[in-house]
Formats: structure tokens, C-alpha cells, sequence
């Protein structure tokens, strides 16, 4: 049903998604990134779905200044790796570099997104990598291949076909927070589920999961605070 925008101060953009289970028109605002999605039953028009989130603008309005403000990464900024704000400074380096606790990138302006995102993507891998092979070893199952990228919905996932995809953004959470989901993920490849025997599982080879799966729910968004595209 496309992409709508509301009017008012300021204009909203809306999302409307038609879905053949839901049962009435229901309104979403992700803390994540304040995309705005209106799913929609089969049978309602969208003139109807517009009326009924233009009644909502307000509380839309509400949600969104609650957003944790975007934060984009400059020389002379931050950014959060491992669970620490690093300073990014500049310096006569090609690639990011992490030296003396700091993320030191080109000097050009231009370069300094694109480069700290290679930084980022190129240690989560290693360290995810690494991760999983140690889990998968104790639960003696093998994994395909791993693919990260920037998920918004899911922090990881495992396919039927024993394949792991993480989200890149995890190497900014503390350590122990990738851990727990890499171990998460690799006790997929045993059971295709969340059953108490998936949940057993995890525990034996991650005893502390609960306390990492409650610091993501508490402040996973705070790893999308950063925006890396214009």
C-alpha cells in the first residue's frame, strides 16, 4: 500500500502494510530508526487506515520525540565499540585504526563514515567468527556460512541450511553481549526453535544468556543511535 505522509508540524511519514492476519488496523513506531508502519486488514481502504492514523498523529508525535536522537559519526565525535564511546580523531592513516583507545581515520571529511563502518563490519566479523566456531564445537554441530549486515529486527539469525547471519552493529554492545547471541545462534543449528530444550542448550554453553538477552532488550537501540548513511 506504499509509502503516505501525514500532515501537521512536522509532516510524518507513514508505511501502510496490508496483512491477511491482522484482525484491525494497529500503528507501530520503531525506536530503532522511527519508521512509522500502519498495517492494515484486508477490506480496509487505505483512505480509512489514513483517517484512523491522522486521528493517532499525536500520539505518533509523542513517540517520536522519544527517540534517542541520531548521532552520526564526525572527527571530533564518538562512536561505541566493544561497549565503550570511543573517540574518533583524525590521522595520516587508510583504514580506521583503534590506536591507544582511539579510532583513528583519514582526514578528509568524506572518508570517515565509510571507513569506521569498515572498521566495525571487519570486527564483528573476526570476532563472530571466532564465536561461533567455539560454540559450534561444543555442541558438535557444524555451521554453513556467516554473512553480517545491518539488521534492524534481529541482532542474528540461523537458517535451515545451518547458515549464521549477525548484525554487524553487536561489536558495538559489550563483549559479553555478542557472545551470548553468538551462542544463541549456534544452538539453532541443534534445535529450530525456542523450546526449553533450545533454552537448555544455550544455558550449558552460555550460563549467564539471561543477563545479555536483557541488556540488548534494555539497550540494544541505543547501537542504532548512529546513523551511517545521509
Amino acid at each position: 500500500m506504499g509509502e503516505h505522509v501525514l500532515g501537521g508540524n512536522p509532516p510524518v511519514a507513514v508505511t501502510l502494510r496490508q496483512s491477511a492476519r491482522a484482525r484491525r488496523i494497529s500503528l507501530r513506531v520503531s525506536r530503532l530508526d522511527g519508521q512509522i508502519t500502519l498495517t492494515v486488514p484486508k477490506g480496509v481502504s487505505t483512505q480509512e487506515a489514513l483517517s484512523f492514523a491522522d486521528e493517532k498523529s499525536d500520539w505518533i508525535r509523542k513517540h517520536l520525540a522519544a527517540r534517542p536522537a541520531d548521532r552520526r559519526v564526525a572527527i571530533g565525535g564518538s562512536i561505541l565499540f566493544e561497549g565503550q564511546e570511543v573517540d574518533i580523531l583524525a590521522g595520516r592513516v587508510r583504514a580506521a585504526k583503534l590506536i591507544d583507545g582511539q579510532l583513528v581515520v583519514p582526514a578528509s571529511e568524506s572518508m570517515v563514515t565509510p571507513r569506521v563502518v569498515a572498521f566495525l563490519k571487519a570486527r564483528a566479523r573476526a570476532r563472530l567468527t571466532e564465536a561461533s566456531t567455539r560454540y559450534a564445537a561444543q555442541v558438535g554441530r557444524p555451521f554453513g556460512r556467516i554473512s553480517i549486515r545491518d539488521t534492524r529486527s534481529r541482532w542474528g539469525s540461523c537458517s535451515s541450511e545451518g547458515n549464521l547471519m549477525y548484525s554487524w552493529r553487536l561489536v558495538m554492545a559489550p563483549p559479553e553481549a555478542l557472545e551470548y547471541v553468538a551462542a544463541h545462534e549456534v544452538c539453532h543449528l541443534v534445535h529450530m526453535d525456542h523450546s526449553d530444550r533450545f533454552w537448555g542448550a544455550v544455558q550449558a554453553i552460555y550460563p549467564d544468556y539471561k543477563i545479555q538477552r536483557n541488556w540488548l532488550r534494555k539497550n540494544g537501540e541505543q547501537l542504532h543511535q548512529w546513523v551511517f548513511k545521509d
